[in-house]
């Protein structure tokens, strides 16, 4: 892309931010998909790939708090996951850690409060320690809150609720979704108003699953290596254009046919 080009970008993504309505999701989901794909097409190894998906974090990250989001949450390292060769396993696991380490300081001078969702008793031990130490730092910031899910299901998540409800002896009676959602690993956090997923494919795997009842949901092409500012404003812009309904009707025309 030339200067004039990226210019030129640039100015329509302020124009874009100027006209932008007040609504904007409070709580937004990612499942960043594409990284070997993109890689493939570029006649790269897959770790290439990974490489350049953490640039597309920093970029979301970024849009993220400039937009005036609340929540990003990411889904970083799947349950299913485990089935990719061992090798790509541990450089992704590694280079969670180092980029972790790095960008830690950074999140923490801007007010960024850093969670992580997922069972980590299998993670490598220093990456667990990483993961502690950026919660301890950040813990008392008050800007966005950018979760990690790291060696998440959403099937495990609501099994593992479950058996920490069983645990408690709650009567049967007192077992209701409050409960329920109290003892999810997103506990405390609103669910999303708007799940992203990029690289063309159009389903949620395992992902949020109890949490994502209601929200609305954006499938691009664009594979997560390519997903720009541009392309995270476009979310938004289609999250801004539904009609919310939770299950109920806005007028008398909405009974004639699906969500508007």
């Amino acid at each position: 892309m030339s200067k004039q080009e990226k210019r030129l970008a640039r100015e329509a993504m302020e124009k874009g931010k100027k006209k932008m309505e007040k609504v904007v999701p409070s709580h937004i989901g990612i499942i960043m998909d594409g990284n070997g794909r993109w890689a493939v097409r570029r006649n790269l190894p897959r770790i290439a790939g990974h490489k350049e998906g953490l640039k597309a974090v920093r970029r979301a990250v970024k849009s993220a708090d400039r937009y005036g989001i609340r929540y990003l949450t990411l889904y970083s390292f799947s349950t299913e996951n485990w089935k990719r060769p061992k090798e790509e396993v541990r450089f992704l696991f590694s280079l969670m850690e180092q980029r972790l380490r790095v960008e830690g300081e950074n999140l923490h001078k801007n007010n960024v409060r850093v969670g992580f969702i997922g069972k980590r008793d299998v993670l490598p031990a220093s990456l667990i320690s990483t993961m502690k130490d950026i919660e301890k730092m950040t813990g008392k910031n008050t800007g966005l809150t950018l979760i990690f899910a790291i060696n998440y299901g959403s099937r495990q998540e609501i099994t593992d609720a479950v058996r920490k409800i069983v645990r408690s002896k709650a009567a049967e009676k007192d077992v209701n979704e409050k409960l329920i959602e109290k003892n999810l690993y997103t506990g405390g956090v609103p669910d999303p108003d708007l799940i992203i997923r990029t690289s063309g494919e159009k389903r949620l795997s395992n992902f949020l699953l109890w949490q994502a009842a209601y929200s609305e949901l954006y499938f691009t092409p664009v594979l997560w290596p390519d997903f720009t500012e541009e392309e995270f404003l476009k979310a938004i812009r289609y999250y801004q254009k539904r009609k919310r309904k939770f299950g109920g009707i806005h007028s008398p025309s909405s009974l004639l046919g699906g969500e508007e």
